[in-house]
């Protein structure tokens, strides 16, 4: 923005306002002096701020300011532009879009237009993450084509057995096969174990070999993604290794502001990933979205949206003492999931968000897909500023972000409620209604509070044999079997804890929890107290990184003094895996005929899987399983009852060793997220080795390589003139495609395995491939040859010129069934335009790049529906296809079309918007259709051929 164009033509300069003494700029909505401001959810200020600042007259109007600052009356009717600040791909879905920018070089350069000019408008990260296979595990002996041969029931790895414990008195050495290290020390200098053998592996070198492995699987669009970081300008490509798209998005990418050309504003994003919405809770606005609405971002274009609907999540009352982070964030997932808010922002305010950690808020903004929100935002507060303290903001920087967050007041204070906007509704969450909660005992559905675990457990004992009972009878329920172990006499009754096993994979991953049960485990040892070594405990981290920070917090050996030692980094008690039990155990439960139980922290327990002799199982938070093992019993009422009595005779109540919320999310923030941060700068700022000798083009204009069945330049410019045609009528048009109602993205465009028998399969096969080497039409996204050879061949296509579902269509004039890109490359070679007829619901479902792309390059010009997808409308006029409605109540059942006529679209001159286009038929029929051409910008691009034909248009 330069001062002179801001001055002289920017219809909201007068907003201008500056920071740091003068030195940046920024446009302030507060100096509308409009009261409705400071009344907007801080989501839909977000989205004012953007239309204010690039309101061109073109893409963003005045009127479409108008309309966002009337947000109260204008929702859920007015569409609004909104342009962000970024955007966010991963490499299966940059890479067309990347593919496309370099087709365009191409064509400006043969028009003697400098090609450096052409690069995204927008700034854009793009993540090489989804083509990292594993080919190898910590097995070397078993690569992943070769199925691992299966554990012994009940069986350590390998089969070894562990005939006792390593704990005080153990005769099980811990040097022993299969036994864990007893220290840390230990743990950190022992290899890994193989899951199948014990030979050691090192991770680093099965990692490099699975890196190696793609390097050769994907070497042409490796070099393709580096040559495009190096000639586009905007574009910053985090090479493989580095991690997933989300988490760097979360941890590198974040700005909350943006400074460029001497103005600052919010960061915001769309993303190519589902995942994308975790980044909401770092008060960053951003959604998931296509790759064609990524790719029109990247070229300027903003994202069309109807101006949403505002639901205010209140959160008030205080968090349950033994509630963890997994509580609260399925507890507020299922309150939503009940409210019935699809396609709405879910904007959170009241004191109980403070309460939230970062990690909270982003894994509650990340389930947006379970509760069906567009996006779950949290506003920036206090907490977001500690946050970034532990990452790669400087104390200026974090200066500068509360500055200006408060100077637009995009900064809020929970606690005071002067500050609460307005929302469409309102719903309110009380978190103190969130209790903890286990599972079981036979499945995880059966939820049980804990403080109501004794009474279940007792009632279980009770029922008839079923999924919540064991029928034991009153007088058996007091039984007491006393049985020696390691030369102490100890008991077992029903309910007596033998397996506890903390495992930090799939739901119990959140860094939280695993701390919680490290700090409780810590104070607990502290106040003298143990757990009985009878006791199968085992710890198995999901990754290396848990073991790291348990160890950096200093909890570990604590964890381990209590029998919790990491046992290696796979599937272990859940699968069953568990050391057999002591003999003395199992003659116990047999003699007594107990209900044993086993506690722990994975998502299966069904009865018998982790022991033939147990037969209640609970799934419970990593510290819960700590608490229940240092009980020894589920039988127990933790509120009145207490967790053990120490060697001089206190009793020590699970209140007494539960860490404080505070303590927990202050030890997440200073080990966890600060060592993931420095991990992950490290790796984005020395790459891989791999990656750093990848050779690539050193040129402007990428060196096509006319061989590689990868990549391949597209003909979306072929003819490109400096000035458009006048965009003709459609004489005489086959239809390609006579389909019905809801026609989905899935049945358009390519995604999945390559049939063998399919028009992409006999390309491939003529380019000497075989059918072992055609991977996927995801991995083959920057070739539009096998793309558009995969468009509308889905076996689920039902076309009404063959009668059932295939991926074939009728060839008119022949009168043959034909694959359907087959029929259209006839009719392409005589001349003849398409067209495709349809019912309701036409391009419904998850957006696809190839959704348009496909059908315009199989040489569709217009396709005539009942009804559109509304994403999927604005894709075809982004190609250059009319998207043409019947009137209401017609239909080509209604007009007794057969679809084999020949169809003739007349055009006028001038186009206008929501336009009545006649077509008339070879069988003499005529009726009217609407062409949905809802703004002036979808008149340009059609006119243009598409918005990619518009901005090549643009720079010559």
């Amino acid at each position: 923005y330069s001062s002179f164009t801001l001055q002289n033509t920017h219809p909201y300069s007068h907003l201008i306002d500056t920071l740091k003494d003068g030195k940046l700029k920024f446009f302030n909505p507060q100096k509308l002096n409009d009261p409705r401001y400071e009344k907007l959810p801080l989501s839909i200020r977000v989205l004012l701020e953007a239309a204010i600042r690039k309101c061109d007259g073109f893409y963003t109007k005045e009127e479409d300011v108008q309309n966002i600052l009337d947000w109260q009356q204008q929702q859920n009717t007015a569409e609004v532009p909104f342009p962000p600040a970024r955007v966010l791909l991963q490499d299966f879905t940059g890479i067309p879009a990347m593919v496309d920018l370099a087709a365009m070089r191409d064509a400006v350069a043969k028009h003697g237009v400098d090609p450096g000019l052409i690069s995204p408008m927008c700034p854009t990260d793009l993540i090489v993450d989804h083509s990292l296979q594993i080919d190898f595990s910590k097995c070397q002996a078993h690569p992943r084509s070769t199925p691992p041969r299966p554990l012994p029931r009940g069986g350590s790895q390998c089969g070894s057995q562990r005939s006792s414990c390593s704990k005080s008195g153990c005769s099980d050495p811990p040097t022993s096969p299969g036994h864990p290290p007893a220290s840390v020390q230990q743990i950190e200098n022992t290899p890994l174990l193989c899951p199948f053998h014990l030979q050691p592996v090192s991770e680093p070198e099965t990692a490099l070999k699975n890196q190696e492995m793609e390097l050769i699987r994907n070497k042409e669009r490796l070099q393709f993604f580096k040559w495009c970081s190096k000639a586009f300008k905007n574009v910053n490509v985090i090479p493989p290794d580095v991690g997933a798209v989300h988490q760097v998005n979360l941890e590198y990418l974040s700005r909350v502001v943006q400074v460029n050309d001497e103005f600052i504003y919010p960061d915001s994003v769309v993303g190519t990933d589902s995942h994308t919405t975790m980044i909401n809770g770092l008060g960053i606005l951003g959604w998931g979205v296509g790759g064609i609405e990524s790719e029109a971002v990247m070229l300027g274009q903003p994202v069309s949206l109807t101006l949403p609907r505002v639901v205010g999540c209140k959160l008030v009352g205080s968090v349950n003492p033994l509630t963890t982070s997994i509580d609260i964030v399925l507890g507020i997932t299922k309150h939503l999931r009940q409210a019935g808010i699809a396609g709405k922002f879910v904007e959170f305010f009241g004191p109980g968000v403070s309460q939230l950690s970062t990690p909270d808020r982003t894994t509650i903004a990340n389930m947006c897909p379970e509760y069906n929100a567009t996006v779950s935002f949290f506003p920036v507060d206090h907490v977001t500023l500690k946050h970034f303290k532990k990452t790669n903001f400087t104390q200026e920087k974090l200066e500068l972000l509360e500055s200006y967050m408060k100077a637009v007041k995009l900064f809020r204070s929970y606690e005071d409620p002067s500050e609460d906007p307005h929302y469409s509704e309102v719903i309110e969450i009380n978190l103190s209604s969130i209790m903890p909660h286990v599972s079981g005992p036979k499945r995880p559905q059966d939820r049980v509070a804990v403080n109501s675990m004794k009474e279940d457990f007792r009632r279980c004992l009770d029922e008839k044999v079923g999924f919540k009972g064991f029928h034991i009878s009153k007088e058996k329920q007091g039984t007491q079997v006393p049985f020696l172990h390691c030369g102490q006499e100890y008991q077992l009754a029903h309910g007596s804890v033998v397996i506890a096993a903390v495992i930090s994979c799939t739901n119990n991953c959140n860094p939280s929890v695993m701390l919680t049960a490290g700090l409780l485990a810590k104070k607990a040892v502290e106040a003298g107290l143990v757990v009985k070594p009878y006791i199968r405990t085992s710890l198995a981290p999901g990754s290396g990184m848990v073991t790291h920070y348990l160890n950096t917090s200093g909890v570990l050996p604590y964890l381990s003094q209590l029998g919790f030692e990491v046992i290696g980094y796979g599937c272990a008690t859940c699968v069953g895996n568990t050391a057999p039990l002591p003999d003395a155990v199992v003659d116990a439960i047999k003699h007594g005929d107990l209900v044993a139980c086993g506690v722990l922290s994975g998502n299966r327990h069904f009865e018998g899987r982790l022991c033939d002799c147990v037969r209640a199982n609970y799934l419970a938070s990593p510290p819960l399983v700590v608490a229940y093992a240092i009980a020894g019993t589920v039988d127990i009422d933790f509120e009145k009852e207490p967790l053990g009595v120490t060697s001089d005779g206190k009793e020590v109540y699970l209140r007494d060793v539960w860490p404080s919320r505070e303590e927990v999310l202050q030890t997440e923030e200073d080990t966890v997220i600060s060592s993931i941060f420095r991990d992950r700068t490290g790796r984005m700022e020395k790459g891989n080795s791999f990656w750093n000798n990848l050779d690539c083009p050193d040129c402007v204009v990428f060196p096509w390589d006319h061989k590689s069945t990868y990549i391949r330049s597209p003909s979306f410019f072929n003819k490109l003139s400096k000035d458009p045609q006048p965009p003709q009528s459609i004489e005489n048009a086959h239809a390609l495609l006579f389909l019905g109602d809801k026609v989905t993205t899935d049945h358009i465009s390519p995604a999945g395995s390559i049939a063998r028998v399919s028009a992409a399969a006999k390309y491939l096969l003529s380019k000497r491939l075989t059918p072992r080497e055609f991977n996927s039409y995801g991995a083959r996204r920057g070739n539009d040859a096998v793309m558009t050879r995969g468009t509308f061949a889905s076996i689920k296509l039902q076309n009404r010129f063959i009668g059932k579902p295939s991926p074939k269509t009728l060839h008119i004039p022949s009168g043959q069934t034909l694959d359907v890109f087959e029929a259209a490359e006839r009719y392409q070679r005589d001349g003849i335009p398409l067209i495709i007829l349809a019912g309701k619901g036409y391009g419904s479902g998850n957006s696809r790049d190839w959704v348009a792309k496909g059908p315009y390059l199989l040489g569709v010009r217009a396709i005539i529906a009942e009804s559109f997808e509304k994403l999927h409308k604005t894709q075809l006029v982004g190609m250059g296809i009319m998207p043409l409605q019947f009137l209401p109540g017609e239909s080509a059942d209604s007009l007794e079309l057969c679809g084999k006529e020949r169809f003739t679209i007349t055009l006028p001159d001038d186009m206008s918007l929501r336009q009545q286009l006649t077509v008339k038929t070879s069988q003499g029929k005529t009726f009217c259709v609407t062409a949905l051409f809802e703004s002036e910008s979808d008149l340009v691009f059609y006119r243009h051929g598409g918005l990619l034909r518009y901005v090549a248009r643009t720079m010559l």
